[in-house]
């Protein structure tokens, strides 16, 4: 089955439909690339998929062993190259500091960082800086 299907619908836009879902998303290309800014732009998405594939196997994790991260943050930077014009560096802060957590919890949720699918699949050279910010 399909996973997506996207349409172009003019000025730089594009509306995604999540075939399974039925959700939508609208991308917009960036305003330092012609756009209007106005929704989340297809490295926007990029960026923003690496923070929520580290959380969901986060998630995964600390579920199989026992404790939450419910209510845990995270703030992401994009950072883009110009030549050529691509994702150089993605930058992620995770911030846990509402709960308190044991050393072997801290490792757990560190092991996810690097092993989330999104990560895996991005290219060598976009450095994945991220940081876990405990109590």
């Amino acid at each position: 089955m399909e996973t997506a299907k996207t349409k172009y619908l003019g000025d730089l836009r594009t509306e995604i439909l999540h075939v399974r879902s039925g959700s939508v998303i609208t991308t917009d290309a960036p305003v330092d690339n012609k756009g209007k800014g106005e929704n989340f732009s297809p490295t926007d998405m990029v960026a923003s998929a690496l923070g929520s594939c580290i959380f969901t196997i986060m998630g995964i994790a600390a579920m199989e062993h026992g404790f939450s991260i419910e209510g845990s943050t995270c703030k992401i930077t994009k950072i883009m190259n110009d030549t050529p014009r691509k994702i150089g560096e993605i930058k992620i802060e995770f911030d846990f500091s509402g709960n308190s957590y044991t050393v072997k919890q801290k490792k757990i949720l560190e092991y996810c960082v690097k092993t989330c699918p999104v990560a895996l699949s991005l290219n060598e050279s976009v450095i994945q800086n991220v940081t876990l910010l405990f109590s």
